[in-house]
């Protein structure tokens, strides 16, 4: 396990450090399209990631848990949604970051809570616990440096997830704990992070998306070897990316490798979208609306 997370490191870090750059894509880091049908893009309503007054709003907290796999203790964010009850039961999201991210990027950037705020208010989707970790597993995960030097750390993050965060959010909060009542989605590297893990545990995560996934993406194949498996236990597949974003090819490729087999998969082409928090708090708006309703 080792050399395949020191390969991965290799592989992605030669990417980015030739290829990225400021911008809305990234950088010269261009593959072409691959040939897929995308799904209708329905624009988000004004306002949908503004603070209304005069509805409950949810709060922020910061935690802190002990990682057996990095050897530390890390942070997460939570957000807990209005009017939040101790004593009742609540599915659980994972929302993961960028490469350049930590736990507050979501916030910083993204305006979790108030989405959420918005869409539970409007009953347009489920009261849920929402956990922004740093995906970065080591022991120094703060984005600093040449932060595309440690991209091993967020293949390690799997096992930090899956052994470390996941038992520790089951302990403290009174959640559920059954594939149906856990997703996980993210921009980015943790678009890419989301469907690795979340396609390669759908004993543990019923609901996947990733928003502007990045070249850390497994390839179909890897992410699906399984057709009839995934098409039977996989209850949600969502993605979207921006049309100018040159990253568009590790979506589309999964896109029309799920088209050619059958495999329910959305794929949104945000229109003139770039690689930023336009196109990713869209994603978050849509994909927070069809998780744990079915």
């Amino acid at each position: 396990m080792k050399n395949i997370i020191l390969s991965f490191a290799a592989l992605f870090c030669g990417f980015f450090l030739a290829q990225a750059q400021p911008g809305g894509g990234m950088g010269g880091f261009q593959r072409p399209v691959v040939e897929c049908d995308f799904d209708p893009y329905v624009p988000a309503p004004a306002g949908f990631d503004a603070e209304r007054p005069g509805i409950p709003h949810g709060t922020i907290e910061t935690v802190e848990y002990k990682s057996t796999t990095v050897g530390t203790v890390r942070k997460a964010t939570v957000y807990l949604p209005p009017k939040f009850d101790a004593d009742k039961k609540y599915p659980v999201f994972y929302l993961l970051h960028g490469i350049g991210g930590d736990e507050l990027e979501w916030l910083r950037g993204g305006a979790p809570n108030v989405i959420l705020d918005n869409l539970i208010a409007d009953g347009k989707a489920a009261e849920m616990i929402v956990i922004m970790p740093n995906g970065r597993a080591q022991e120094n995960d703060r984005a600093e440096g040449n932060v595309y030097a440690g991209s091993a750390a967020f293949a390690n993050f799997e096992f930090d997830l899956i052994k470390d965060l996941i038992p520790f959010v089951e302990g403290k909060y009174n959640v559920y704990t059954d594939k149906m009542h856990r997703a996980i989605a993210g921009l980015s590297m943790g678009g890419g992070q989301s469907l690795n893990f979340g396609l390669g545990h759908m004993d543990l995560f019923a609901y996947v998306g990733g928003f502007s996934s990045a070249p850390n993406t497994n390839t179909p194949e890897v992410l699906i070897p399984d057709v009839a498996k995934t098409k039977a236990e996989n209850k949600l597949l969502w993605m979207v990316c921006g049309s100018e974003d040159n990253l568009m090819y590790n979506s589309s490729r999964l896109k029309a490798f799920c088209d050619g087999r059958g495999v329910p998969c959305t794929l949104i082409e945000y229109p003139g979208g770039m690689h930023d928090f336009v196109v990713w708090k869209y994603g978050l708006y849509n994909f927070a609306q069809l998780i744990f309703n079915q």
